[in-house]
């Protein structure tokens, strides 16, 4: 006897491409048309969509409507060049606002490789408490002036010059010159 093939998991599918679209389910539901509540049900696999809201549905998210019927959810092709906007790359700024770090790394590669951009004002200070053993960072001075102190030990950096040390211990980097300055920082946790 021929096994009895399961149904589609249009849930599944649903959700990986309306999360690799980064889409809401409220953009959703206004896009294809199909209320919120429907989405949410569908994608837990608590109601099954009629053919036309599976229409509807790749209609709104631009794809054929077999994808959406695929017995696997489809892993959708990554673009070759996905764009950050300015106003979407996070940043923290200092409570003096002297210091400011935009996080540049995707967020699913934190605790693993992080990289930054550290903007510090003249006096501006990014002080650290110790990573994890075996963290280390690098420091590439873009304009301005740095001083990296690590422990008890300083070292002053020029344009393009860049310091590599161990991070888990207390470490700072601090501008101690009379113009703004602006570096790269990456940070490697252990593995």
């Amino acid at each position: 006897m021929t096994p009895i093939p399961s149904p589609p998991r249009v849930g599944d599918t649903l959700a990986a491409l309306r999360q690799s679209q980064a889409l809401s389910l409220d953009e959703l539901s206004r896009r294809a048309g199909v209320s919120k509540s429907m989405l949410s049900q569908i994608e837990r696999a608590q109601a099954n969509p009629t053919v036309a809201v599976v229409w509807r549905l790749a209609n709104a998210l631009g794809v054929p409507i077999g994808e959406l019927l695929g017995s696997a959810p489809a892993a959708p092709a990554a673009p070759a060049i996905t764009l950050v906007p300015t106003q979407s790359t996070p940043s923290l700024r200092s409570p003096d606002g002297l210091c400011e770090l935009r996080i540049l790394g995707p967020v699913e590669m934190a605790g693993q490789f992080e990289w930054y951009e550290l903007k510090l004002q003249p006096g501006g200070v990014l002080d650290s408490q110790p990573h994890e053993p075996g963290t280390r960072e690098h420091l590439t001075v873009a304009s301005g002036s740095m001083e990296v102190q690590v422990a008890e030990t300083k070292q002053k950096l020029k344009v393009s010059e860049t310091a590599r040390y161990h991070a888990d211990s207390a470490h700072s980097i601090r501008n101690t010159g009379k113009t703004a300055a602006s570096a790269w920082l990456v940070v490697i946790h252990p593995t």
